[in-house]
């Protein structure tokens, strides 16, 4: 099986900002910026996206400018004050630019739950399943990205079982949301996931 076939991204937009370095791995430098994708609601999700210098010359890459992103998502652990925090990003294997149209922001993967589902309901009403997926890459690693399931999906994902395996479709997005801090002080936070447009169970 073709490993890069489970974990597949395409999205488009504009860049936003200027791009900047991110790390070097193996002699091998790798640059960073984030790109801003409308939804059909006008609602914008800002992107963060990964490339290695091999691939894209970064200087090409202007604000505002559109762009079109193709790849794979990854996820890393970021230590923030003091304790490990998912971080999660469009790793690109193909960047160019936009086609015309609407923006594009589209999802495959197939994975495996890693954690117990959570399901709860919000204050207006609407049913939802968090899941963490664990998607094989080659050489042995794994990366594990956070899926929100809305609605009918949710209920079928509150039942799912720690090891079953999943194709997942959907789109990356960016959420903000409160986090209450130890001096009783709350601060702005953005989580990035995978909103879930359809899910199947594999056997």
């Amino acid at each position: 099986m073709n490993l890069y076939n489970m974990n597949k991204a395409e999205v488009s937009g504009s860049i936003a900002g200027e791009p900047c370095r991110s790390h070097t791995s193996y002699d091998e430098d790798f640059m960073s910026f984030s790109i801003v994708v409308k939804r059909l609601s006008e609602i914008s999700d800002v992107l963060p996206v990964i490339v290695s210098s091999n691939v894209f010359d970064i200087g090409k890459l202007k604000p505002g400018e559109p762009i079109q992103v193709r790849g794979q998502l990854r996820s890393y652990n970021e230590l923030k004050e003091g304790y490990p925090h998912l971080r999660l990003h469009l790793f690109a294997r193909e960047i160019g630019v936009k086609e015309e149209g609407a923006d594009k922001n589209i999802v495959i993967i197939e994975g495996y739950t890693c954690k117990k589902p959570i399901y709860r309901i919000t204050p207006f009403g609407r049913e939802i399943t968090d899941l963490l997926v664990a998607v094989n890459r080659p050489y042995g690693k794994s990366d594990y990205i956070p899926i929100i399931v809305w609605g009918k999906n949710a209920r079928f994902a509150e039942k799912l079982k720690i090891g079953q395996k999943l194709r997942i479709e959907g789109r990356f997005q960016s959420r903000q949301y409160e986090k209450n801090l130890s001096d009783g002080k709350s601060d702005t936070r953005t989580a990035y996931e995978v909103s879930v447009c359809s899910i199947y169970l594999i056997l």
